[in-house]
């Protein structure tokens, strides 16, 4: 493949950098980079922003409000958002379900969810991991019993990031026990508002209340909320985890917290001088950024195997783990480099308009709860070891 840009891609470079130097908020941007809090109001500013300039739907057809990017321009954009201080996308309702209602979904679903996607109506949140049931998903327990037109649902799912902000969940859940485990399971559109569906909070160990648990108690689905086919919700899951897992190496991520760690080390002293010139750190930070350097050419050649309008297979899984592991490592590296400054946790300091004196380092109260928050990433979206597993079956075929 042509490592290159094109005289095209380098134009749209420059193209994306003009629009997030005039369009890109400074209030968010600033958060951003500080790793400072963001409220749904900042995520929605930016969202609409995007929408506007007809940026938000990359993964879209164009006939559904999409946006026609090559998969090059696509990485063009996360590198160049990233290296800004662009929010990520809230990825649950434009690039998770989005997708699998466009290829699965009937003409109905897709004319009545995909513009809610795209105003902001409709914020949507994941139902897949269940208490025992989270890299093992097939296991699920969450049960729909058809009654007529409606489904009733009883169970309960966990980790539901942003679930305290949603309207929408799609969820997997169970609709016949009487075959294999993966083959009765459906895909079911839940609206958060229904009588006997209940969230409550989660506070992870960064103080965060990030991800929460969702509780569904006789809650009456419509038989029209069902994606697809009844019992093959296990096919659409598969389609919906690659775009996840591709999405979760964060290589646009780790390259703008890879140039930050450099700041640090850069103005942190060891022995009176710069903390980036002792051997043994120096030598640390090298490596992670030639690990760096491959899991990019890796997410490139992907790009490339699905130029032509394909999803990315067993290779997301290799991804997942690489990148996942990377972004572990930078918040190490930067959290190391602090030394005793990272050691302060004052949540005050993280607010969304913190204003006062800062207790250390102006970095320090980030970094703390970014190194804790980043365990996580090997983790959800299937753990490491799983994806391990479906790279040693896909692709090596043991």
């Amino acid at each position: 493949m042509n490592m290159n840009y094109t005289a095209d891609e380098l134009a749209f470079r420059d193209e994306v950098r003009t629009f997030l130097e005039e369009k890109l908020p400074a209030d968010i941007a600033s958060k951003v980079k500080e790793g400072r809090r963001m409220s749904r109001d900042d995520h929605e500013r930016w969202q609409q922003i995007l929408v506007k300039q007809g940026w938000y739907a990359t993964h879209w057809p164009e006939e559904y409000g999409g946006v026609k990017w090559t998969a090059v321009q696509k990485h063009i954009w996360d590198e160049e958002s990233c290296r800004y201080g662009a929010p990520r996308s809230i990825p649950f309702g434009v690039n998770m379900v989005a997708p699998v209602i466009i290829k699965f979904g009937s003409e109905e679903q897709k004319q009545h969810y995909l513009p809610r996607i795209l105003s902001g109506e409709d914020w949507w949140c994941q139902g897949y991991s269940e208490p025992g049931s989270g890299s093992d998903l097939a296991s699920l327990k969450t049960r729909a019993v058809r009654e007529g037109d409606h489904y009733i649902v009883n169970g309960q799912k966990t980790w539901t990031t942003l679930g305290q902000h949603a309207n929408m969940i799609f969820c997997l859940v169970r609709t016949n026990t009487e075959v294999k485990a993966q083959e009765g399971i459906s895909f079911l559109l839940i609206d958060m508002n229904t009588p006997g569906v209940t969230v409550r909070p989660i506070i992870t160990l960064d103080g965060e209340h990030e991800v929460n648990e969702v509780f569904f108690d006789d809650v009456k689905v419509p038989v029209e909320n069902l994606v697809g086919d009844e019992d093959k919700g296990w096919t659409y899951a598969k389609y919906l985890l690659t775009y996840e897992r591709t999405g979760l190496a964060g290589i646009g991520a780790s390259k703008a917290a890879l140039s930050h760690l450099k700041a640090i080390a850069g103005r942190q002293k060891k022995n009176g001088r710069p903390l980036i010139e002792d051997p043994t750190f120096a030598q640390r930070v090298a490596q992670v950024e030639i690990d760096l350097m491959a899991a990019s050419i890796s997410n490139l050649r992907i790009i490339a195997s699905v130029e032509g309008g394909g999803v990315p297979g067993a290779e997301s899984s290799m991804l997942k783990v690489r990148g996942t592991e990377l972004r572990q490592a930078i918040t190490d590296l930067s959290r190391r480099a602090l030394g005793p400054y990272a050691q302060p946790f004052v949540e005050e300091e993280l607010a969304l308009e913190f204003e006062g004196d800062h207790l250390s380092d102006p970095d320090g109260a980030a970094l703390s709860p970014q190194y804790f928050n980043m365990r996580k990433l090997s983790i959800f979206g299937g753990s490491n070891e799983i994806q391990k597993n479906i790279v040693t079956k896909m692709i090596l075929g043991l």
